[in-house]
């Protein structure tokens, strides 16, 4: 790639980088907000990278008439070669000596210096392939348009994440009612909890909505352990109220809605909704957060 492209894409990924995490909470829609200093730094790099790369006099390859020379001058083997004269006859053996200093230097060094000496290996290193082009649209998107959050269209492809399960017995439920809980949390207890503490409670969860196909629908949640690329799906389904358009964010109160056998694996993860009430999308969106009260 010539240098000025080199130059261009590291400043403007550098520039990106700081803008999506420095002016902006756009970042929180690819990593954990714990990511943001790493993002940072990996901005201020880039571009001092640039700016390295960008310095007058700085040349590649500026060696490579020296290194090309080296084989074809003319004091090389076939002066040594020629020059001794003591034991042998100068005629032949000069003759036999610029040969073989010439087979080595002058003619297999001149095919490799027409394709080393003439910078390259039969062929120009100097044009850019067409496709490296394609290398500044991602760059730029972070300059003019960041790609969405994650959202319905990722969720309604990907299964249920399967919840870890509760080693310890778990702790009494508060008395509030309704009782803000997680996604997690609801799943564990649905499925997990022997004692079926959350049978007839009513529970509070935020999350946004997706299709479940049929006219029903979901309150999901994407949570993501580094980044977007490792992002795990958690839903819940909803009965009693019809679903919201898809994406929106809304929270749902509601009880376990009978399915199954509580505390067991085979109980439905699913509430019955009293309640389903529209809400800002929460700036990190990718935890599985207990909504607030208020």
């Amino acid at each position: 790639m010539r240098r000025f492209a080199q130059v261009g894409l590291l400043a403007l990924a550098g520039l990106g980088l700081l803008r999506t995490s420095l002016l902006t909470d756009e970042y929180l829609r690819f990593v954990k907000e714990g990511m943001r200093p790493l993002l940072i730094v990996s901005g201020v790099l880039l571009i001092g990278l640039a700016a390295a790369e960008a310095r007058p006099g700085r040349r590649h390859g500026g060696d490579a008439h020296a290194h090309g020379d080296d084989h074809g001058s003319p004091g090389s083997g076939s002066g040594s070669g020629s020059g001794s004269g003591d034991d042998h006859d100068p005629g032949p053996a000069g003759a036999h000596g610029r040969a073989d200093g010439h087979a080595d230097g002058d003619g297999d060094g001149r095919k490799a210096g027409d394709g080393d000496g003439g910078h390259g290996h039969g062929h120009d290193h100097s044009r850019v392939p067409r496709v490296a082009w394609l290398l500044f649209l991602p760059v730029l998107s972070l300059l003019f348009y960041a790609p969405p959050a994650l959202g319905s269209y990722t969720a309604s492809r990907e299964p249920a994440k399967a919840v870890a399960v509760q080693e310890d017995d778990f702790d009494p439920l508060p008395r509030e009612t309704p009782l803000p809980i997680t996604l997690t949390g609801f799943t564990q207890r649905v499925q997990q909890d022997r004692s079926r503490a959350i049978r007839g409670r009513t529970l509070r969860m935020t999350g946004f909505v997706t299709s479940a196909g049929g006219g029903g629908w979901y309150l999901t949640r994407i949570v993501i352990s580094c980044c977007a690329a490792d992002s795990t799906t958690l839903k819940v389904r909803v009965y009693g109220v019809a679903a919201p358009e898809t994406d929106t964010w809304v929270t749902v109160d509601g009880t376990w809605h009978p399915g199954g056998t509580l505390g067991t694996p085979s109980a439905a993860v699913a509430v019955d909704a009293r309640a389903v009430t529209a809400v800002a999308k929460p700036s990190n969106a990718y935890m599985d957060a207990v909504p607030l009260t208020g």
